[in-house]
């Protein structure tokens, strides 16, 4: 979702030709470049998705088994563990400087695919790729190799008494809400053919085009907004830590604003965007609860302010609006009833500003809670971080994983893995069911009407990987076959 756009230039400005030829009298794989990108890093908490955003559109989170040359998923694994244990520069010595691996070859060990332009060019033309997917790989954050299975989750849950929870789209859509990037279902898939006036779907959430003109934001709109005061069950998990005394925060990329329906305090709760609870005037900052606006908003109608509206009254600048020819009579004239006719529909105010729900668009700044609660209260209390539902591609909220200490155990739970951060144990379905059955491996009772009472969730562990499981829902009654997670149990420290 938004971000600023100090933040939108950083991203923009780091993507000049990276993987441009390189003069063939240069260090093969620029180890040089390398070692400088990972010195400048420093502290930074925005660097890796900089270099996230630069081959993004070629990293994919499965094996490349449709390429003759790539890296296995063990091979990826091997490779990925040598790079943080001996370094970049003899890595890269050992496979690339000795010929033993192509550089072209390595790109997919690291998640990368290698670009169609430069299919059949020698192997050199791929060494500056190559250095930004070794700089990703080298920027994240190395995994807790003690914490694997679905019971250390669940044990962590249970031990665990300042945890903060990042939130995106995935918690709501089971609701009915679609959530962003989804390639099918998400809401920028249906706008960018739904024949809107914009050359891109994020337009709709840019606060120039909103300016400039409101309609296209109001026309989408009721899509996103909630239908009722309903909460999803993994609304009702996070609740329920909020409850047991261990939710430190909760970071909401949502802007639907359900935390409130499941009883999240605001003093629990950051909403990174902003959202629906309330909606503020363009024009004169008026502010109100944002259920004033969503009769409005249901019916595509730009919503505009009361109190501008109240003040033209006042002053007699109330402008009639044009009638419907059918409504006058053969000499152009209204009949004299309709003259009198004083209702408010029958006036236009072109100088009452637009009421635009408190979201944080694109081009807006996001509140200084983020930071300061971040920086100076989270990062120094938190002793576990669980991100659910969200992709994690949308800064400055993607940061938030990355600042906080690397010792503390991470979990992911999403319908999607991704590739871009380590987590300690990826829990890989759909969130509700995910988060009933580990409330039901840590002993609490998650009571929630769209959590089945007979539910059985079958769990596969990932081939080649140690900490991702796959959770899914069988009928009551069918047999539960294959290998799960719980089975290769370790004890936690």
């Amino acid at each position: 979702m938004p971000v600023s756009d100090d933040e939108q230039d950083v991203h923009l400005n780091l993507k000049p030709a990276a993987v441009d030829p390189q003069p063939s009298g240069h260090n093969p794989v620029h180890i040089s470049e390398l070692e400088e990108r990972l010195n400048d890093m420093g502290d930074s908490w925005e660097t890796e998705s900089l270099f996230e955003d630069i081959i993004e559109d070629l990293t994919e989170n499965k094996p490349f088994e449709d390429l003759e040359d790539a890296c296995t998923r063990e091979e990826s694994v091997k490779y990925r563990l040598q790079l943080q244990q001996i370094g970049p520069e003899n890595f890269c010595k050992v496979h690339v400087d000795s010929g033993a691996v192509t550089a072209k070859k390595l790109l997919t060990a690291f998640g990368v695919r290698p670009p169609a332009f430069l299919e059949g060019q020698e192997d050199h033309r791929y060494y500056s790729l190559l250095v930004l997917a070794l700089t990703r790989e080298l920027s994240k954050r190395a995994k807790l190799p003690h914490f694997n299975t679905v019971d250390d989750a669940a044990t962590l849950l249970n031990r665990s008494k300042n945890i903060v929870v990042i939130t995106g789209a995935g918690i709501s859509t089971s609701l009915g809400i679609p959530d962003f990037r989804s390639k099918e279902t998400g809401l920028y898939s249906k706008l960018a053919n739904s024949g809107l006036a914009i050359n891109d779907p994020q337009e709709v959430f840019n606060i120039e085009v909103f300016r400039e003109d409101p309609t296209i934001f109001f026309s989408v709109a009721k899509d996103i907004l909630p239908e009722s005061k309903k909460f999803s069950p993994t609304h009702a998990f996070i609740a329920m830590l909020q409850n047991q005394g261990k939710l430190l925060t909760n970071y909401s990329q949502n802007i639907d604003n359900i935390e409130a329906n499941a009883g999240i305090r605001p003093d629990k709760l950051v909403q990174c965007h902003g959202s629906f609870a309330t909606a503020s005037c363009q024009k004169c900052g008026y502010k109100v609860p944002g259920d004033a606006i969503f009769v409005d908003i249901r019916n595509e109608v730009i919503p505009r302010c009361t109190k501008c509206i109240a003040a033209l009254r006042s002053k007699g600048n109330m402008k009639r609006k044009r009638s419907n020819m059918s409504k006058r009579s053969s000499s152009g004239r209204r009949p004299r009833h309709e003259l009198d006719d004083t209702d408010d529909e029958e006036y236009d105010f072109p100088s009452a500003g637009v009421m635009k729900p408190d979201i944080t668009f694109f081009g807006e700044n996001l509140p200084d809670e983020f930071h300061d609660r971040l920086v100076k209260h989270d990062r120094d209390l938190v002793d576990l971080v669980i991100v659910i539902g969200t992709s994690l591609k949308v800064a400055p909220v993607s940061e938030v994983v990355p600042y906080l200490p690397p010792h503390i155990p991470q979990i992911y739970i999403s319908k999607t893995p991704i590739s871009h951060i380590n987590f300690d144990i990826d829990l890989i379905g759909d969130c509700d069911v995910v988060v009933a059955e580990l409330c039901r491996r840590a002993g609490w009772a998650l009571s929630h009407e769209m959590i089945p009472q007979d539910q059985q969730v079958k769990i596969d562990l990932e081939e080649g990987y140690e900490s991702r499981h796959l959770f899914s829902t069988v009928e009551p009654g069918s047999s539960i076959s294959g290998p799960v997670s719980n089975k290769v149990a370790k004890s936690l420290p």
